[in-house]
């Protein structure tokens, strides 16, 4: 049996971690996992308020997951791409019939970065061009196009990976860069600089626009009313082709099988993966439409991947969709982002100084802290590393002291739970940020 002092050793002497420095970081061992908790070989118990990394939306050790693996494992543990298998035409329907009308085929991949990769190359062989554009805050994996793609600081050491990606600001009312004084004129000012963006790289050289439906760990920034809609009008006008990257936000997590929904919009492409199956394996894909699909109907896709649909990872994805539906946690997240999550953080901004804005649906939300609320000035700096990121680390030692687990970010804490948690333990966890935020409120300088 593993013990703490052997996962430590054998973790610090052969385990390379990503996005970190490997002398500087000491990771907690973790024994084993349930529902909304995992605990450490002490026996401390996490509520997890990060879903990990917010991808565990059916919840830790879900036993129907469990036995659908275990079935399948039986049975067929793997098979080559170019087979048919029950599960992978299975879970490929099943997420078809989620999807927009329109949107019928399914390629599948390992995670969201291959998901990014490889629906950028489709937008790009679909329309003939090159470009990409996407936003400055925003995360689309680590493989080479996806992390140009990305907006956010974890590009910068990658640079220069691909060619033919070009950022643009997108909408975020509480930090306006285009100083607007409401959500209505920030969808008004945001879409006529992507507009501007557009006419002057030349419409015909962009093959797509590749945007976060509500951009996930840059902020939780939920589209104003009527900016998704306009993009999806100025891709029908130059012919661009609409990617919506819903890995984070698909799947339960905004409160809706695919954010983009709410909207009452349909990309050409979506990007999926997490949510899906809630990491039980790993598995991604990318939902086509009929039109890009038609592309590719007589000419070969020139992309590939061993493991694409693979069967263990189907079933698991079969199974999560069979329990979303019938334990109605779609239903469940909506109504604990309505109910719960957003009254008690309305609360929570009320009571703490340090708190500047909360926003968010379903169970995706941010408290975005703040040193003086007049000018809106950060916790901590943008990208803060050191001394200068203590405020931050401060606030998350509170929470991991007290057996809550956040998800932090640059000067936010998100509210990121599984889908599956119930109300009470989401009220067990926003108590405990009520006592955290007290450390944030002792920075506030205004």
């Amino acid at each position: 049996m593993s013990t703490d002092s052997q996962v430590r050793a054998d973790d610090r002497a052969h385990v390379f971690h990503s996005w970190s420095a490997q002398g500087l970081i000491d990771p907690l061992p973790i024994e084993k996992a349930l529902g909304s908790y995992f605990w450490d070989y002490s026996g401390r118990k996490y509520l997890d308020f990060s879903s990990q990394l917010v991808n565990i939306n059916i919840g830790h050790q879900h036993p129907r997951m469990i036995e659908a693996i275990q079935e399948q494992a039986a049975k067929l543990c793997t098979i080559q791409p170019a087979f048919a298998n029950d599960k992978r035409g299975e879970a490929a329907r099943m997420i078809a019939e989620v999807a927009p009308a329109n949107l019928n085929k399914v390629f599948f991949t390992n995670g969201g970065a291959e998901a990014n990769e490889n629906a950028i190359r489709m937008a790009r062989l679909h329309t003939g061009r090159h470009k990409v554009l996407s936003t400055y805050r925003s995360y689309h994996g680590s493989t080479a196009t996806a992390i140009t793609a990305t907006g956010d600081p974890r590009r910068w050491p990658n640079e220069p990976v691909a060619i033919g990606v070009v950022h643009f600001w997108g909408p975020y009312p509480y930090r306006s860069p285009f100083h607007s004084e409401s959500p209505e004129q920030e969808t008004e000012r945001a879409l006529a600089h992507l507009r501007d963006t557009i006419v002057f790289e030349g419409p015909a050289t962009i093959a797509a626009i590749l945007l976060e439906t509500v951009v996930g760990t840059n902020g939780i920034l939920v589209p104003p009313p009527g900016y998704l809609a306009g993009v999806r009008e100025i891709c029908d006008e130059f012919g661009i082709v609409f990617i919506a990257d819903e890995v984070m936000a698909g799947f339960g997590r905004c409160g809706e099988w695919f954010a983009i929904d709410r909207w009452g919009v349909a990309p050409d492409l979506i990007t999926f993966a997490k949510g899906v199956n809630s990491g039980y394996l790993p598995l991604g894909g990318v939902v086509i439409s009929d039109e890009i699909a038609a592309t590719f109907r007589e000419r070969p896709f020139p992309g590939g991947l061993t493991y694409s649909g693979h069967p263990l990872a189907c079933a698991s994805a079969v199974a999560s969709m069979q329990i979303f539906k019938e334990e109605g946690i779609i239903e469940h997240a909506r109504a604990l982002g309505d109910d719960v999550i957003g009254p008690e953080l309305a609360a929570l901004a009320e009571k703490h100084p340090s708190v500047g804005e909360v926003r968010g649906l379903g169970v995706f939300w941010a408290i975005e802290l703040v040193s003086d609320r007049a000018k809106k000035t950060p916790l901590v700096p943008f990208n803060a590393a050191g001394a200068a990121a203590a405020p931050m680390n401060q606030v998350a030692a509170a929470c991991k002291e007290r057996g809550l687990w956040p998800f932090t970010h640059f000067n936010r804490i998100h509210v990121v739970p599984p889908c599956t948690t119930t109300a009470g333990e989401v009220r067990e966890g926003l108590s405990i940020l009520d006592e955290a935020l007290s450390v944030a409120d002792s920075f506030y300088t205004a």
